[in-house]
């Protein structure tokens, strides 16, 4: 991090490398990349960059505007540790071939015009973020769905459904369902597998703090990285996914970040952590409820105002619903506390340093994309501020022994994604600030989930459907 054009190359043939990977995000959040020899690389990369077709990536240009450049950036560097021959890896920045301007819809764009505005905004200086991505590592993964069937099977060594598996030997110590979290091994079958993750990200220049199994049943677990700056956690989040994906793989494994592939266990959340600061200030510190500011309780209102919509972009799939569910540590509570894990915001109490004062919004999943969920999390808890936005009072009770009268009284997650996306429609304004994101953004956004996400699950047999009403 941190390096010049020139000390990229020198890096570069420093550790031998003899192709360059170019990485980019494209519009829904999936990692897009392209290889080119080490004898073609040089600092004019990093100036003029290289072309590509733009029409082909999900979400962007039209057929008769499909040129684009990709320009890296030199401070994203890394040799990457999964290829066979030595590969240096550099995220890159998408402009106009013509204008030479940045795209608009590049996601990582607007992670950098959010951190512009935050600059700008009179509030603070510096946003950091600490998401805790978590995933599942299975053994065998199948699926499949055409016009007269649809199933899928997911399955791992860890499952509890295999207590009673021929496995020649079973060697039983499988967690049972919500008791994941976490239990020494042998019953945590995955400890080395996660520490070889942990060794690959830091081997990719970024500062995993602690592993452990999570709460569910056949492999969930959790790596959690230290804090950094929007754009930088942007594409740290980019690089851990690609990390534990590609470790789990070199295992004969396989990992997926989907929030909800097992039935009746804990689904995977990534919690984000946020504080602001100006300069060496850590402006979430103060004397109000739980040791927080009143900029901070501000944010926290920003937040739950604007939720349902905020829900579209870090919960942008019709799987993150199944998560958002009560009885599994969901966050379907649009509250605040600091311990209720019920409530969309919790406040850690862990430590009692200045500098470890933050919120966690406890609603996003990793099927986001990472710098579109960061930078939306960060302009509604602005305008939250900018609008002095009162959060109410915190939900410190336990819900389960709350009455439905009162229990009724508290603000919900909506029930699904085309809820959100609605709520997305009529409240968008907030993203709009400082031209962070842009109406054709918005509306790109919207059509996309509806076209390539709702209709065609909503138009498809489930098969528990059959179980519901073939007999009728």
């Amino acid at each position: 991090m941190g390096k010049s054009p020139g000390e990229v190359v020198e890096f570069a043939r420093s550790q031998q490398a003899e192709f360059v990977d170019v990485k980019f995000t494209d519009f829904p959040g999936t990692w897009q990349h392209f290889t080119i020899p080490i004898d073609h690389f040089s600092e004019k990369l990093f100036s003029e960059g290289t072309g590509f077709d733009g029409s082909s990536i999900r979400g962007w240009k039209n057929i008769n505007e499909s040129d684009m450049l990709v320009i890296p950036d030199p401070a994203t560097a890394f040799m990457d540790p999964f290829y066979r021959h030595p590969t240096l890896s550099l995220i890159g920045n998408i402009h106009d071939p013509i204008t030479r301007e940045p795209y608009t819809k590049d996601p990582r764009y607007i992670a950098r015009k959010a951190e512009q505005h935050l600059a700008g905004s009179n509030v603070a200086d510096t946003a950091y973020f600490g998401p805790e991505a978590e995933f599942f590592i299975f053994d065998d993964v199948r699926f499949a769905q055409n016009e007269n069937s649809g199933f899928y099977i997911v399955d791992s060594m860890e499952g509890a459904w295999n207590t009673a598996r021929e496995e020649k030997p079973n060697l039983a110590y499988k967690p049972r369902f919500k008791e994941g979290y976490f239990p020494v091994p042998p019953t945590d079958s995955l400890q080395d597998l996660r520490s070889e993750i942990a060794r690959n990200l830091i081997g990719c220049g970024l500062s995993p703090e602690v592993q452990h199994h999570e709460v569910a049943t056949a492999g969930q677990g959790e790596v959690d990285l230290r804090y950094d700056t929007l754009v930088r956690m942007g594409d740290a989040l980019n690089t851990f996914k690609y990390v534990v994906k590609n470790t789990a793989r070199a295992h004969g494994k396989t990992a997926t970040f989907m929030p909800k592939p097992i039935y009746g266990d804990n689904g995977s959340g990534m919690h984000v952590h946020i504080s602001l600061w100006q300069g060496k200030t850590n402006l979430f510190l103060g004397p109000e409820y739980a040791g927080l500011s009143e900029t901070a309780l501000y944010f926290i209102g920003g937040l739950l105002a604007h939720a349902p919509a905020l829900l579209a972009l870090t919960n942008p799939t019709t799987n993150s619903f199944k998560r958002l569910v009560p009885g599994f540590e969901a966050p379907v509570n649009l509250a605040y506390s600091q311990r209720n894990r019920s409530a969309a915001i919790r406040i850690p109490t862990y430590s009692e340093k200045p500098e470890a004062k933050r919120v966690e919004f406890r609603c996003p999943d990793s099927t986001g994309n990472a710098y579109l969920s960061l930078s939306a999390i960060l302009m509604a808890g602005l305008d939250g501020i900018d609008n002095r936005i009162n959060p109410g009072e915190p939900l410190d009770k336990n819900i389960y022994d709350m009455p439905p009268e009162e229990l009724a009284g508290v603000k919900k997650a909506p029930p699904d994604l085309e809820s959100a996306l609605v709520a997305l429609e009529r409240d968008h304004e907030f993203l709009l600030k400082g031209d962070v994101f842009t109406q054709d953004v918005i509306r790109t956004w919207i059509d996309y989930k509806r076209e390539n996400d709702i209709v065609p699950v909503r138009s498809r047999p489930h098969p528990y459907e059959f179980c519901l009403y073939f007999d009728i």
